[in-house]
C-alpha cells in the first residue's frame, strides 16, 4: 500500500474557482459600506476586511481538506477518503478511463442580480481516474450536491455508480510519478504509450 496527500502548494488552485464570487463579495461589502459609513475610504477597508475574512475561511477549509484528503494505491484498487467523510473506492478491473474529472467544491449554482452580473464557483477540473466504484458519502450533504450525486450513471450489470478518483488535485504529474506507476502496473491498457 501506499499513501498520497494533496501537496501543500494547493491553496491557489483551491481559492481559484471563487475568485470571481470575492470580487463579487468585494464589491457589494465596499459599497454598502460606502454608503452606511458616507466614505469611500471606510467601504474599501470595510470591504477589504469582509473578503478577508471570508479568504481566511476558505484557507481553514483547505487546511482541513488536504490535511484529511488521502489516496491509496493497493493490489485491490485504489480509494480516495476526505475529512468530511467522503469515501471512493475503485477495483483495477473497474476502472473505464482515465479523462478529466470535475471537482465541485461549492454549489454551482449562479448568484447575483437578474439581469446583472452574475457569478458561481467553478469545478477544479484535473486528470484522474473513472469507473464503477464504490462511494459513501456522510449523513449530511447539501442537497445540490445529493442531487448531482443521484444523477450519476450506474452500471447496468452491477449497479455500481460512477465515481472518479482526481489524482491531477494531489499531483498534477502523476502519470509521471509513483502514482503512474501503480496505474502502469496494474492497468497498463489505460495508460497511453
Amino acid at each position: 500500500m501506499e499513501e498520497f496527500r494533496i501537496r501543500s502548494g494547493s491553496l491557489p488552485r483551491f481559492v481559484a474557482p471563487f475568485a470571481a464570487l470575492l470580487v463579487l463579495f468585494f464589491v457589494v461589502i465596499l459599497l454598502l459600506g460606502a454608503i452606511f459609513t458616507g466614505s469611500t475610504l471606510l467601504g474599501i477597508a470595510i470591504g477589504a476586511l469582509a473578503t478577508g475574512g471570508l479568504l481566511a475561511v476558505l484557507v481553514a477549509k483547505h487546511r482541513r481538506m488536504s490535511s484529511g484528503t488521502v489516496v491509496r494505491f493497493t493490489a485491490e484498487g485504489v480509494e480516495l477518503t476526505d475529512s468530511l467523510g467522503f469515501r471512493v473506492h475503485l477495483r483495477w478491473p473497474d476502472i473505464t478511463r482515465i479523462d478529466v474529472v470535475d471537482t465541485q467544491l461549492a454549489n454551482p449554482r449562479r448568484v447575483g442580480r437578474p439581469g446583472g452580473v452574475r457569478v458561481r464557483a467553478q469545478a477544479l477540473r484535473s486528470v484522474g481516474l473513472i469507473g464503477w466504484g464504490e462511494r459513501a458519502v456522510p449523513p449530511r450533504i447539501p442537497g445540490w450536491m445529493r442531487d448531482r450525486l443521484s444523477r450519476v450513471p450506474v452500471d447496468p450489470a452491477t449497479g455500481r455508480p460512477e465515481v472518479t478518483i482526481p489524482l491531477g488535485e494531489f499531483d498534477a504529474l502523476w502519470q509521471r510519478g509513483r502514482m503512474g506507476d501503480w496505474v502502469r502496473h496494474y492497468r497498463p491498457d489505460l495508460m497511453g504509450r
